[in-house]
């Protein structure tokens, strides 16, 4: 009797795992190797969501996989339904038969479909064809279905419909983009896109990255080769090697770029951007200040801990306004921060060595201006361009792969310069929204490299960081 039930046990598991093989689904992420990024994208709440990836980084398996957990209901972190009704959205056709159609076939189990609807090709043979929908069997028993569409048939073909969903595989026109929001609206759906960012600033760009209408439900997240367990580091250095570093902006990193590229690709809001906390007075550097009358004044308060990370912590940012305003201004900050001062009860401050020269304007130079008015500012900046820019890409990716630097997301001014900065002609940036990433340079330049830095936390500074953290976070419960 015993060998009998071992037998069947035997047995069960033997079945049980050629249904796991079979499913490759049950198999994302379900491994000893876990892609982080695709995990974030499926936990998040907003309703706009977008993965801006490079080639072969993982972002449209997660964008197929989200299709499949929401039309089958049974998506871990969100709301499921028994009858969602989606669209997966691709440029073209052709482009839908061979990328997200080829995908959602993939991790789609065949026990799951209910039946499919071809526009072209046989449905015992969907994978050669063009699929207009795919009814899915739901958990709850109801049918949901997705339903292809594709960009080149004009913002006519989406209008009517109601909507739980939308993937867009690659980046719409807008005008496709902006119909798909209205599908979505009245059963409060959700919007969710994989691109690589090969077109430039477009309205992506502007409604997304940059958030310019500062939209609650909007969240993305960039995916590069690293991000990628699967991808061997010998594949990722091929690669690199057959690509331009204009290309490598878009191709591997996923960055909007336009020319000649972004300066500080490196940069990434989910990792350098962090919330505000307490900072312990020890941390106080100093304030850098790229000076501006029409063109707007950048100053920043700059603290290193006891390892050497530098956090910007706050920010003043203001155009076409005189020294006695930003003076008043960076007073004010000063004071909410509880700055430290000079034994003459000055603010000290690094400033671009332009403000100590004087004009035919006016008598004084601005160094001198401010300085009667409390700010001491120290004009020996270190200017060269392209070692300050090597010096803060130093900062914001170690050897190692962590960051340096850290800033606050009050800071919004020098978050959306660190997106946008980019180089132009003749091998310099393009003088265009430049302001602060000058002065975080003059700043960086006044500090060690940061991989060279030989400071090591001590047990007691360990100890004094955790405990400012642990009270920080029973502050905010």
């Amino acid at each position: 009797m015993d060998e009998e039930i071992l037998n069947e046990i035997a047995r069960i598991d033997g079945e049980l795992e050629r249904r796991r093989k079979q499913n490759v689904l049950a198999r994302y992420n379900s491994g000893r190797k876990k892609h982080k990024k695709q995990m974030a994208f499926h936990r998040c709440k907003k309703r706009n969501r977008w993965v801006f990836g490079g080639n072969r980084s993982g972002k449209t398996e997660c964008g197929a996989v989200e299709t499949i957990w929401m039309a089958r209901g049974i998506h871990p972190y969100r709301k499921n339904r028994k009858d969602a009704f989606g669209w997966v959205v691709s440029l073209s056709q052709q482009v839908q038969r061979d990328v997200a159609q080829s995908k959602i076939l993939h991790y789609l189990p065949k026990s799951w479909i209910a039946d499919i609807v071809m526009l072209s090709g046989r449905k015992d043979s969907p994978a050669s064809g063009i699929i207009d929908q795919i009814k899915i069997k739901n958990v709850f028993g109801g049918i949901s279905t997705i339903g292809f569409k594709s960009c080149d048939q004009g913002r006519e073909k989406f209008q009517g419909a109601s909507l739980d969903f939308v993937w867009f595989d690659e980046e719409p026109p807008r005008d496709v983009y902006e119909e798909c929001l209205m599908r979505v609206m009245d059963r409060r759906g959700d919007i969710f896109g994989t691109m690589t960012p090969l077109k430039g600033r477009t309205f992506v760009y502007g409604e997304i990255y940059m958030n310019a209408k500062r939209n609650p439900e909007v969240w993305y997240e960039f995916m590069n080769w690293a991000d990628n367990p699967f991808l061997s580091k010998s594949e990722i250095k091929l690669l690199e090697g057959a690509l331009d570093q204009s290309s490598l902006d878009s191709r591997k990193y996923g960055r909007f770029s336009e020319g000649y590229g972004l300066v500080y690709p490196e940069f990434d809001e989910g990792v350098h951007v962090i919330k505000p906390f307490s900072v312990p007075p020890e941390w106080q550097e100093n304030v850098s200040i790229d000076p501006g009358l029409h063109n707007p004044l950048s100053a920043h308060w700059y603290c290193v801990d006891w390892d050497g990370n530098v956090y910007v912590v706050a920010e003043h940012y203001e155009k076409g306004r005189d020294v006695d305003f930003h003076a008043a201004a960076i007073k004010r900050i000063s004071d909410r921060l509880g700055w430290k001062r000079d034994p003459r009860g000055n603010i000290r401050a690094l400033i671009d060595s332009a403000a100590g020269q004087r004009t035919l304007a006016s008598a004084k130079s601005v160094c001198e201006l401010f300085y009667e008015r409390g700010i001491a500012v120290d004009a020996n900046v270190d200017k060269d361009v392209f070692s300050g820019i090597s010096r803060v890409k130093s900062y914001l990716a170690r050897g190692n792969g962590q960051p340096d630097l850290y800033i606050f997301d009050c800071c919004e001014h020098m978050i959306a310069e660190f997106k946008s900065y980019c180089w132009g002609a003749g091998d310099r940036p393009v003088k265009t929204d430049d302001h602060a990433m000058d002065e975080l340079r003059y700043f960086i330049m006044s500090r060690p490299h940061a991989p060279e830095r030989a400071v090591q936390k001590s047990a007691l500074a360990r100890d004094k960081e955790r405990r400012i953290r642990r009270l920080d976070k029973k502050i905010e419960r």
